[in-house]
């Protein structure tokens, strides 16, 4: 039999339509036909073939594993954690659930629940398991763990371009300079690897090259935090309201990313804005009463405003919570060298300020917003 042109040319999903159309209670050509819609991206079609293969048999594991991907490729996390869960909670425990499971599980920011369920088995077979492990660990705060599996990972899977970044990220905060170089080098346009290779650039005082990389990162993914920031700083010097405007979006993607609201005061103070910088020192204060810096830099401001006491104290503050705290440390000074003169703390604070303290020509405002992609 020859087959028409149209035919010839339908999709493979169509195809099985059309064999379906004649034979409608065929379990297989519905099992087939809801792989075929989900691989095309007809996630409707995908559906309403899993719905008529319900109401025609038990759900098998490949057909429930079906519907998880579907709810997936919604994004509807709930949906697929369930799914993957139940198939783990009746003894289906392989690699792929496991991770979907993981994978829908810290979508919805249920990261304590997720990061168990990467085993070292799990992580050994799918790379992408071992990126996911990577970035849950480093998200903990466990450091150590995180870089142990790091270097154990990056050995197993040394192409995958997902774990390469996030073990590159991670590079920047242990501040292992020649990892984060190696994995970001490998991981390609990355946005992650983009806003290592730009952190370091910053680190270089390349504010050029750092621009351009963080630019990068932001127009792969608009959600970006590390990248909104990075933008900003590199470009603090030459234009501080379009910088502070940056560095507000990425601190308020990290929420409570304690630096980056510190940089986004600092950025708002040298584009003139003091009751905005204000405004984003009380917001890290209020995340995180016990963070210096946000005592300390408000205690500049205090200073700056007139009020003393009220700086004195914010002062003593901030370096009983950490004796080596730059802003305070700065606040002490001013408070010192004005003897309770408002206007000359005011003259040798705009002074300093504006004084490079590197040879990158850094001055002490710039430095102090930099802290935003360090301080967590």
């Amino acid at each position: 039999m020859t087959m028409s042109n149209d035919a010839l040319s339908a999709s493979r999903f169509e195809r099985l339509q059309a064999l379906l159309r004649q034979d409608p209670g065929n379990e297989r050509l519905l099992a087939e036909c809801a792989e075929a819609a989900l691989d095309e991206g007809r996630l409707d079609d995908a559906q309403a073939a899993l719905d008529r293969y319900a109401g025609a048999a038990e759900p098998s594991p490949q057909m429930r594993n079906l519907a998880a991907l579907i709810a997936m490729q919604r994004e509807d996390w709930a949906a697929a954690a369930d799914a993957y869960g139940s198939m783990m909670a009746e003894g289906v425990d392989a690699p792929p659930i496991r991770f979907g499971l993981a994978w829908a599980l810290a979508m919805q920011r249920r990261f304590a629940e997720a990061l168990p369920l990467i085993d070292e088995a799990t992580a050994a077979a799918l790379p992408q398991a071992a990126a996911l492990l990577v970035q849950l660990l480093h998200d903990a705060g466990n450091m150590d763990e995180a870089a142990e599996q790091a270097h154990r990972l990056i050995a197993l899977h040394p192409d995958h371009r997902a774990l390469n970044a996030a073990v590159a990220t991670l590079a920047i905060d242990i501040e292992d300079v020649e990892l984060a170089r190696l994995c970001a080098s490998r991981a390609g346009d990355h946005p992650d690897a983009l806003n290592t290779l730009g952190t370091l650039a910053l680190g270089e005082d390349d504010g050029e090259t750092a621009y351009r990389l963080f630019d990068g990162a932001v127009a792969r993914d608009r959600a970006s935090p590390r990248g909104w920031v990075g933008r900003g700083l590199a470009r603090l010097h030459g234009d501080p309201a379009a910088a502070a405007t940056d560095i507000d979006r990425g601190a308020a993607l990290f929420g409570d990313h304690l630096g980056s609201w510190i940089a986004a005061g600092w950025a708002h103070f040298i584009a003139g804005d003091a009751a905005a910088a204000r405004d984003r020192f009380e917001k890290a204060r209020a995340i995180d009463d016990n963070f210096a810096e946000a005592h300390g830099s408000l205690a500049v401001l205090d200073v700056l405003a007139g009020d003393l006491e009220i700086a004195r104290r914010r002062t003593e503050t901030a370096l009983r919570l950490d004796r080596q705290c730059f802003s305070a440390a700065l606040a002490a000074t001013l408070i010192a060298a004005g003897g309770g003169d408002h206007a000359k703390a005011q003259r040798i604070f705009d002074m300093a300020i504006n004084t490079p303290v590197d040879g990158g020509g850094r001055t002490i405002a710039q430095s102090l917003a930099r802290m935003g992609l360090r301080s967590g």
